[in-house]
């Protein structure tokens, strides 16, 4: 499995140098890469969740499904009273953005992308109940740290944005598939597959249009990014598998959550401080920075997950 892991993220790595390329040579311009994001987003996402739901369910796999949607919300709430304590050194915006940072993470981008190189549709499946309770997070604890506490009035709307996400009809769509146990004729089935395996590809040549917009320069002294980074790649992710060997869970359930976790800062780390006008350069720095190293923190953290 780690080899499969240093192979998946290698060439994800050069799918992104494909990105920084056609930035460079401006094939890929800053309206054709939203318009990329919108495709990514909207529409092979979704149908590649989706796609994860439809495989065989035996009994263990549906078990695995409910222990999903009980671990992730306990990660969560780990993240969330870790985060607090480890950003009490840092003041100001950049608390705001390092704290966020630390809580969620790049699945859209590269983890579900990762995880099904790795173990396969059910490893999606699992994901995206870790997914599903993310967005439900970021758009109201996410947006309420940039924005401020005042966002609470807002949160019943937010939560129901939320709701009609793309990311989550498409499980609640999947799920139904599933518990259901609806035939989807092999016609649909294939031509959701291959729309769904664009989600890597393309992620990563969004992420490496993003690389080519930032002025590494200007924060190579701060050590607050050397110190951000380190948590969200290594601390945070050795944590839940220090609190999952606790609770004696050690499954592809627990897996799949892990690699979730080790996965970069959100990017919706630098849309949200762009709308908010909170350290945008600073958070923009912290994705990009937490995305090029992740190429090698990704298979040391899967590495230890076959030791313990």
């Amino acid at each position: 499995m780690f080899t499969t892991v240093i192979n998946s993220v290698i060439s994800l790595f050069f799918i992104l140098l494909v990105g920084v390329y056609g930035s460079k040579k401006k094939i890929i311009t800053p309206s054709i890469n939203k318009g990329l994001t919108d495709i990514l987003i909207n529409l092979t996402l979704p149908l590649l969740i989706i796609s994860s739901f439809m495989i065989s369910f035996n009994d263990d796999m549906r078990t695995n499904l409910y222990k999903a949607f009980i671990l992730s919300p306990i990660t969560f709430f780990v993240l969330f009273i870790l985060s607090k304590v480890l950003v009490i050194p840092i003041k100001g915006d950049k608390k705001k953005v390092l704290n966020f940072s630390n809580i969620f993470t790049n699945t859209g981008f590269i983890g579900f992308p990762l995880l099904n190189a790795i173990y396969g549709a059910e490893g999606v499946v699992y994901g995206s109940v870790f997914n599903m309770f993310l967005n439900l997070f970021v758009w109201s604890y996410g947006v309420m740290l940039f924005r401020g506490y005042e966002s609470r009035k807002n949160l019943k709307n937010e939560i129901l944005t939320v709701l009609k996400h793309p990311t989550i009809i498409s499980v609640i769509i999947g799920l139904i598939i599933m518990i259901t146990s609806i035939r989807v004729p092999n016609v649909i089935h294939s031509s959701v597959n291959l729309i769904g395996d664009i989600t890597g590809p393309l992620s990563m040549i969004v992420v490496g249009v993003n690389l080519t917009n930032v002025n590494f320069k200007k924060h190579l002294r701060d050590w607050t990014i050397y110190y951000g980074t380190f948590v969200k790649l290594i601390i945070m992710p050795m944590i839940i598998i220090l609190v999952f060997e606790i609770l004696g869970e050690s499954s592809i359930v627990s897996d799949s959550i892990i690699v979730q976790v080790a996965m970069p800062t959100a990017t919706l780390a630098s849309i949200f401080a762009e709308k908010y006008n909170k350290a945008l350069e600073y958070s923009t720095i912290m994705v990009v920075i937490t995305t090029l190293l992740s190429v090698v923190t990704i298979p040391l953290i899967v590495g230890m997950l076959n030791y313990v």
